[in-house]
């Protein structure tokens, strides 16, 4: 039997940063006004920058090789959120390090790029090679993204789109779907481990029709096709463990809360997951660790652990 061969990755997701002091009244005209209203009313209380802070420093001393964000990193999607935003990823470690898929509020409303996504094209760029090198026509990231880490494939889907009033709905697009269907069907050659990032939930009944990813049916339908092994979501802000069935059998599609919540409700508060993951011949063994944030002790302790084996092809 060959040696074990491991990596270790984090997931967090829907921080929701937000510095709304210095918004113009022009820039409230607009859906933001409804976020605005959401955050001063509610959200500022629940998601808060001392939490935050205790995650950044657990973080810095684990042992990690890389850290994925399924979005919503900003909660108005301004240039001051999205600037804030990048200052968080840069203490969380290199662009090589961080992958991030943006959520529905950090497309809020339709933006400057240069002024906002544009500060996280590195965290969102797939890897560089001579193939992708010859096709890129400028520093805008083409989703999917691809990040190859050892025996295991980060594919990124982007679902942001700017959506109705009081709607969070998210979107793949038909283009999208077209690469995604390349990427896992090269990946699975290569018998890589495939994780796809995401935002919104590709599974039904997790989230209110309003909140919904539009065409996860379009979605399922690539992963049953084409197979994939993980799915990690955000979106729902509370823990999610569902399955969906791909090529290869079920496929667990795991939702981590937000990073950032204080958490009056006890299954809204902050947690981040922590996967190990395990190869030998014949299968992956996969341990998910629970970090949860203890408002008593003002940082993070590990809730709970569990265990699963996804076959090898």
């Amino acid at each position: 039997m060959t040696e074990k061969k491991s990596f270790t990755l984090a997931h967090l997701s829907d921080p929701h940063m937000c510095s709304p002091q210095d918004l113009s009244a022009h820039a409230l005209m607009n859906k933001r006004i409804f976020g605005y209203l959401s955050w001063r009313l509610h959200r500022r209380t629940e998601h808060r920058k001392e939490v935050l802070a205790s995650l950044q420093h657990d973080l810095q001393t684990m042992q990690l090789d890389h850290i994925v964000i399924t979005g919503d990193l900003t909660h108005l999607g301004t240039p001051i959120d999205f600037f804030e935003a990048q200052q968080f990823l840069q203490s969380l470690g290199p662009p090589l390090q961080v992958t991030v898929v943006p959520g529905n509020h950090d497309a809020y409303v339709t933006v400057d790029w240069k002024h906002t996504f544009a500060l996280w094209t590195e965290y969102m760029a797939s890897d560089v090679t001579p193939q992708t090198a010859a096709v890129s026509t400028d520093s805008r990231p083409h989703f999917p993204i691809l990040r190859i880490r050892g025996q295991i494939a980060l594919i990124g889907i982007s679902t942001a789109r700017p959506s109705a009033p009081l709607f969070a709905t998210g979107r793949v697009g038909h283009i999208q779907l077209q690469k995604l269907e390349n990427i896992l069907t090269e990946t699975g050659r290569q018998d890589l481990l495939r994780v796809v990032v995401i935002h919104h939930p590709p599974v039904s009944g997790v989230v209110r029709w309003r909140k919904r990813l539009t065409d996860a049916n379009a979605l399922r339908a690539v992963l049953k096709r084409c197979g994939a092994e993980m799915v990690l979501h955000g979106h729902v802000h509370r823990s999610s463990f569902t399955q969906l069935q791909t090529a290869q059998g079920n496929a667990p599609v795991i939702c981590v809360p937000s990073a950032s919540a204080l958490g009056r409700n006890p299954k809204r508060r902050a947690r981040f997951h922590i996967y190990h993951f395990n190869q030998n011949d014949q299968h992956w063994e996969i341990g998910l660790a629970v970090h949860r944030y203890s408002d008593k002790k003002k940082h993070f302790v590990a809730e709970s652990e569990r265990r699963f084996i996804l076959p090898k092809r």
